[in-house]
């Protein structure tokens, strides 16, 4: 998805706030920061957790969850080193998360 509106009224804002062009363009770059998802990263978060795409299938978020989970569930290294068996459980627990926010956004 390509927005545009957090451009607009990011130009719009600045401009009249610093009443220049000069704040239209600090308000444009700003605006662009929030639609690229590079101040507010977290609606693109479960996505990236999983390593996919916005607009992945649901065969693909099963696939991809299930690949992640075999990989970093916990019971998987039962006897390494205690640093290793926290690492793998909060690993685990983020792509639980991930998954449960996809699965319940996409039921709606």
């Amino acid at each position: 998805m390509n927005r545009w509106y957090g451009k607009v009224l990011g130009f719009i804002a600045g401009w009249l706030l610093l009443r220049h062009p000069g704040g239209g363009l600090i308000g444009l770059l700003i605006g662009h920061a929030f639609d690229a998802g590079w101040v507010a990263p977290g609606r693109a978060a479960p996505y990236r957790v999983l390593g996919l795409a916005s607009d992945a299938s649901d065969a693909e978020i099963d696939q991809a969850y299930r690949r992640l989970m075999s990989q970093y569930h916990p019971d998987k290294v039962a006897g390494a080193a205690p640093e290793l068996r926290e690492q793998a459980e909060r690993k685990a627990s983020e792509i639980n998360a991930a998954y449960d926010k996809i699965k319940s956004k996409r039921r709606r």
